[in-house]
């Protein structure tokens, strides 16, 4: 069927903004170990967009192999600070670090998205937006991250854009969805082409 898909992520943001746009969606996490595969990516030297494809499409394939029937979304987030890739937190000191590196510079936040079918990738699309993070204090960056919740922190690359995190930004250019984590009016094209 092709007005339902499954889900490869236990994003509760990206599983949101499906319901919103009225795909239907089960949700089937692809547990693949993103750390083995950013580090062996990043050994051959592989740019940040090249990774966040590559995992989309890993966490697409695994899942599709297991429901050769239905179509898979994967989807991968990633910050590229001037070709540094920079990934998800693993604790609140690591949060802040991230915080203090992004500090008063800019940075694109590198979405990229793969639809399987059969085990197979069927199609990729990656989206790029550009943030500004203002210039903060050391307090000030410690009263953010002690208003978000442990969830939230590890689930958003450090910053949730829709709540507290749009007041680290000076300038956001790009789609919200994309900084989200799915690049949605992509993602609804084809689907619509692909039910002509």
């Amino acid at each position: 069927m092709l007005n339902k898909i499954i889900l490869a992520s236990k994003s509760k943001v990206r599983k949101e903004i499906l319901d919103k746009n009225n795909i239907i969606n089960t949700v089937e996490p692809s547990n693949v170990d993103e750390d083995i595969v950013k580090e062996s990516l990043l050994k051959e030297k592989a740019s940040p967009d090249i990774i966040s494809r590559n995992l989309a499409e890993l966490k697409a394939n695994k899942v599709s192999k297991k429901n050769s029937e239905n179509l898979v979304l994967g989807a991968d987030s990633v910050i590229d600070l001037n070709g540094e890739l920079i990934s998800k937190p693993e604790n609140r000191d690591e949060a802040l670090n991230i915080l203090k590196k992004l500090n008063g510079k800019k940075h694109y936040l590198v979405s990229s998205v793969c639809i399987s079918r059969n085990g197979s990738m069927i199609w990729n699309y990656t989206d790029k937006a550009l943030l500004t993070m203002k210039n903060l204090s050391d307090d000030q960056l410690k009263v953010y991250l002690s208003k978000i919740s442990d969830e939230t922190l590890y689930a958003y690359n450090v910053y949730q854009i829709e709540g507290e995190g749009r007041n680290l930004f000076s300038s956001i250019e790009g789609d919200e969805n994309t900084i989200m984590g799915l690049p949605i009016k992509k993602i609804k094209e084809y689907l619509r082409d692909l039910k002509c």
